[in-house]
């Protein structure tokens, strides 16, 4: 949508594009595409904010908690997942400002919070939540008034997985199922860090850039968010995740990271016709620019999640402090990974652990930069920025004095069973550019047509290959895979060899992935998590049918 109000879809840019031939897309990007350099956001002074967090959802205190209950005939298994507490989230536009030098600019949001609520949730503890759209009929500058929530990484039926189709309009609701529960009930299948976020059809860059974002953290007996758990099971990571403005005693610290742009008055901007993807001069953390956080000298737990758009990161401190990998995406690794620097893609997450009683007392303040730099959203820049020279997004004051430590890091986190691929069935994935817009395997997405058909149980392996400058960041919902090769070479250790729902694909890449849908038939979408790419419209429908057998 267009300040003008002329509106139009992906699905009538496509039509278009077809019947003259790809004349009307290359003109559109000249006129407002990547071809268009819009002008810079205004200057901001960085870390003059101190870093923000989410409030905690909490569940409602009611025997009837809503006023017309959910159908339990409508959500597959309900019976063996009747709901321990029930939620509800409204979709509602706020005003924010991201920085006081900026202007105020139009949010959409969950419970009016940027990002939105956090779920602090307990495996095979499900869970209902009513997710109400309270957004305006009309949405003014860019974005849809209708949504779809995804949980992007929950173990959920398609009926309740935010699959981009389900749209529902202003002043109605969706109820979404969650069980919290771990692929065929495997405690070592449990997941840890997991985000939702708006998926609207042919509109999820759009609806997600306006805000509609937020974390979800599921713990058990294994990371069970007590770094004093006497269960001898329990790893004691660094535990404690602030709750609003009470942040005492908080160690386990969720960050999302993003990129915006903003006009010459400071406002909200995004140019809906770069079909490249969307990429920001502004790196907001948490929804404030370059904010600060401090610290004491201790270990800290950080979930990571890359929001999006389109923006890659390569990640180091800016004095090379090393720090450890211990959940790649949602999952907890076998083993710890000390590096120096990690990289992510639009939709992945990694969690680290980083020791500040290791630094000396003389320092007093460290940065969280990025080494990687971006021209256009169809992929990073070749190369990696020098550390002093690279963008600094987070600034740590390190607090004076030593401090208590119950926290751990040990040496083994969560068994990796043995991937069984016996009788895997093999697909190829093709992720393309073809007559100027982004396809797989050729074909544009259309939620009527099904690309494959999975049978529940049976082991798949899909080979995924990219060509030309592109990067694509791929995800699954609901099942994780596991990267068996990676450009012909066998993954066995490191950060790549766990579990995983997004896989980064860039120009020439192959990798190879097993995986397996376990617990659920229907509906589901694999796609670029480059929401533009997705938008236009690098998405694949495949259907999980039952086994005959069982």
């Amino acid at each position: 949508m267009f300040s003008d109000g002329v509106f139009l879809s992906r699905r009538t840019f496509v039509k278009a594009s077809a019947l003259t031939t790809g004349a009307f897309f290359i003109n559109t990007r000249v006129r407002a595409g990547a071809l268009f350099q819009p002008p810079s956001s205004p200057p901001t002074t960085p870390f003059v904010q101190p870093l923000a967090f989410a409030p905690h959802m909490r569940p409602i205190e009611s025997v009837k908690p809503f006023d017309v209950m959910p159908d339990p005939a409508a959500f597959q298994r309900y019976d063996e997942f009747v709901p321990k507490e029930y939620y509800e989230l409204s979709v509602r536009e706020v005003m924010g400002r991201p920085h006081p030098q900026l202007g105020l600019s139009r949010f959409s949001s969950y419970n009016g919070s940027l990002p939105g609520p956090t779920f602090m949730a307990r495996a095979w503890d499900p869970m209902m939540v009513r997710i109400k759209n309270e957004l305006p009929s009309e949405i003014r500058g860019f974005g849809l008034p209708e949504i779809i929530t995804h949980l992007h990484n929950g173990n959920n039926a398609p009926e309740s997985d935010g699959a981009p189709w389900d749209l529902y309009s202003p002043g109605t609701y969706k109820d979404h199922h969650y069980p919290n529960y771990p692929a065929a009930g495997n405690v070592n299948e449990c997941k840890g860090t997991l985000w939702y976020h708006d998926h609207a059809l042919d509109y999820t860059a759009q609806n997600t850039y306006r805000g509609l974002a937020g974390f979800f953290l599921v713990f058990d007996s294994i990371d069970s968010g007590n770094e004093n758990d006497p269960n001898p099971d329990a790893l004691r990571l660094p535990s404690g995740v602030p709750d609003g403005e009470n942040t005492e005693n908080c160690y386990d610290i969720p960050l999302a990271f993003a990129d915006r742009q903003f006009d010459a008055d400071g406002i909200l901007t995004m140019d809906p016709f770069d079909f490249d993807g969307a990429i920001g001069d502004k790196f907001l953390v948490n929804g404030r620019v370059q904010p600060y956080f401090s610290v004491k000298r201790r270990k800290y737990r950080f979930r990571c999640v890359d929001a999006g758009p389109a923006r890659f990161y390569d990640f180091v401190f800016s004095n090379s402090m090393e720090f450890q990998v211990i959940a790649n995406d949602g999952n907890l690794l076998p083993h710890p990974v000390t590096v120096r620097n990690h990289t992510l893609g639009a939709g992945e997450r990694f969690d680290m652990v980083v020791d500040f009683s290791t630094l000396p007392e003389s320092t007093t303040e460290v940065y969280l930069v990025n080494r990687i730099t971006h021209s256009t959203g169809r992929g990073p820049n070749s190369g990696r920025l020098p550390v002093n020279e690279a963008p600094r997004i987070l600034k740590f004051v390190i607090e004076p004095g030593a401090v208590p430590d119950p926290s751990r890091v040990p040496s083994t986190l969560r068994q990796l069973d043995p991937l069984d691929l016996t009788g895997a069935v093999q697909r190829e994935w093709r992720w393309t550019r073809s007559n100027g817009m982004w396809t797989v395997n050729g074909r544009l997405f259309d939620e009527h047509r099904s690309d494959a058909t999975l049978v529940q149980g049976r082991p798949e392996i899909w080979k995924l290959s990219g060509s030309g400058g592109w990067a694509h960041p791929i995800h699954f919902h609901v099942e994780e895979g596991r990267l068996l090769s990676y450009n012909r070479r066998p993954i066995t250790s490191g950060v790549l060899a766990g579990r995983k729902d997004v896989f980064t694909l860039f120009g020439g890449d192959e990798m190879v992935i097993g995986l397996r849908y376990n617990d659920w038939v229907g509906k589901y979408v694999m796609h670029c998590h480059n929401g533009v790419h997705e938008d236009h419209a690098m998405m694949v429908r495949f259907d999980v049918v039952k086994n005959a057998s069982t």
